[in-house]
């Protein structure tokens, strides 16, 4: 391990806590790399920026591709940066093969945001490497917040595992909802609606205005129909990004759920058992690198995936035959 005294983190560290946003954008840029030295340099950065985190209200927004996620968190943002708010948005986006991801698509979406002084927009990339999205995501979060972002918003692309990641890294986490939400509710993830502390039919504007009340009549009924005997249902409300309908009331909903989670201590808790997941998935994903990264099982499991292929062989002997029960 290197010294931990290294001027380079110091320096670095000293630059993002005094709010430099060229060194987050450097810091961020670093815990996203993969080669070994910078995993090592990473993690002591952020230890000493630790102490400076864990003071912002930490957001998730999820939807299906079209509801309007980046057009509502940039009509949201500019409300709060012009009401004083330090604000940073972390967009999961798994990297394409294709195109290498969107890293200038979300400020584009995000244009006027992207220009505001107290506005902080990154893209986290998935990149197909190990422990991806949620590792790399958890700490830029807590890079924003050592530089003095005292709310981050976590932007899902509303597909795969990143809704149940990004839940498991904020305090409140949104599902946006479409006008047409209400014929699609059988559509929608359960999942994604189990996991929601508050939901937001979005675009209720113009000739969708009706459509999007009717939706959240409908959308209300299944959350109780979903949560019955069991919790509160969460709130469902109406707005729009284009005429600022129900922006107030959104941030209102938001700030009172935590007010209520912070009294309770359910806050606390949710964050404990945050970190502790975090470790558990940094974990596993270290067995997995070790394990690849060594020749021989790399080897056996192509060879393991040829069988299986060729209906030889089924998956779980082979998996257990490469990795034994007893294995340390």
């Amino acid at each position: 391990m290197s010294d931990p005294a290294d001027p380079g983190s110091a320096a670095l560290a000293t630059a993002l806590t005094g709010g430099d946003r060229q060194a987050l954008a450097r810091a961020i840029t670093l815990i996203e790399s993969r080669r070994e030295q910078d995993a090592t340099a990473g993690d002591e950065l952020l230890a000493r920026i630790l102490p400076a985190t864990g003071r912002a209200l930490r957001l998730g927004i999820t939807g299906a591709p079209g509801v309007g996620k980046s057009t509502l968190i940039e009509a949201l943002g500019r409300r709060l940066c012009d009401a004083g708010h330090a604000l940073a948005v972390l967009a999961v986006d798994p990297s394409s093969s294709v195109t290498g991801g969107s890293i200038l698509g979300d400020k584009t979406r995000m244009a006027e945001l992207a220009r505001h002084p107290r506005a902080f927009i990154r893209p986290s990339p998935g990149g197909g490497t190990l422990g991806g999205v949620a590792a790399r995501t958890r700490e830029a979060l807590l890079l924003c917040e050592a530089a003095g972002h005292d709310i981050v918003i976590v932007e899902t692309i509303g597909t795969g595992q990143s809704e149940t990641a990004v839940h498991g890294m904020v305090d409140f986490f949104l599902l946006v909802l479409s006008p047409a939400a209400g014929d699609e509710l059988q559509g929608i993830k359960r999942g994604a609606m189990e996991l929601a502390d508050g939901v937001l039919v979005h675009k209720a504007d113009g000739d969708l205005a009706a459509a999007a009340d009717r939706a959240a009549q409908q959308c209300m009924l299944a959350m109780r129909v979903l949560h019955a005997g069991t919790t509160e249902p969460p709130p469902v409300l109406v707005a729009s990004s284009l005429t600022g309908r129900g922006l107030d009331e959104l941030w209102q909903m938001i700030e009172r759920h935590l007010t209520a989670a912070r009294a309770s201590g359910a806050l606390e808790r949710r964050r404990r058992q945050q970190a502790t997941a975090w470790l558990d998935t940094a974990v596993r994903d270290r067995l997995l690198t070790a394990f690849l990264d060594d020749a021989n099982n790399a080897h056996a499991l192509a060879e393991a995936r040829a069988r299986v292929e060729r209906g030889e062989a089924l998956p779980g002997r082979e998996a257990r035959r490469l990795v034994p029960g007893g294995l340390a």
